[in-house]
């Protein structure tokens, strides 16, 4: 059994997407279940934000245009360390799910997730030991995505400093990035 958090007052929830149709629906779905939202559709938007009005709750996308919202997370929490982010993502990956966790997320969500999961995710304060097992492994090109996502990380985001630890040309590393990943 999942215990969960009351939400019943009017919390802060800032929502950063980079997509602004689904920063709009899942906002206004969001403001339907009683947080006040704020939205931005990138870093330095959500930064400056919350900067303003720490936020009670966040939403964070993976993916903002190229720069990982895995950054924002240290972040975010340096401003107020009681913020419940979840990071919400349409490319989910082991590698990643984790990596948000270690860094304070307290929820990893794959897209499309709505504001019910979205809410839920914040409310759980306990994992689910029912939670299903995939038993399928991940594929090569799923792994080497997680792998580069993994090493621009470490690198803050630094695609040039990534490609040279990765052996390969920026250029190349560029248009991998910029495509979707492989699903698992």
């Amino acid at each position: 059994m999942m215990e969960t958090v009351d939400l019943t007052d009017r919390s802060s929830l800032l929502l950063v997407d980079d997509d602004p149709t689904f920063c709009r629906v899942l906002g206004l779905a969001l403001s339907r279940r009683g947080f006040a939202v704020a939205t931005a559709r990138d870093s330095a938007t959500a930064l400056r934000l919350a900067a303003a009005d720490p936020p009670e709750y966040a939403v964070v996308d993976l993916n903002l245009a190229g720069d990982s919202g895995l950054l924002l997370i240290p972040e975010l929490l340096a401003l107020e360390p009681a913020t419940r982010i979840v990071v919400l993502t349409g490319y989910a990956s082991i590698a990643t799910a984790v990596e948000a966790i270690k860094l304070g997320a307290v929820n990893y969500l794959p897209k499309p997730a709505d504001a019910d999961q979205v809410v839920a995710a914040f409310g759980a304060t306990t994992g689910d030991p029912a939670a299903p097992v995939n038993a399928r492994p991940l594929s090569v090109n799923r792994l080497e995505w997680e792998h580069i996502q993994r090493v621009l990380r470490d690198n803050d985001g630094n695609i040039s400093a990534t490609a040279r630890q990765l052996g390969m040309h920026r250029r190349t590393l560029q248009r991998k990035l910029a495509k979707r990943p492989v699903r698992s």
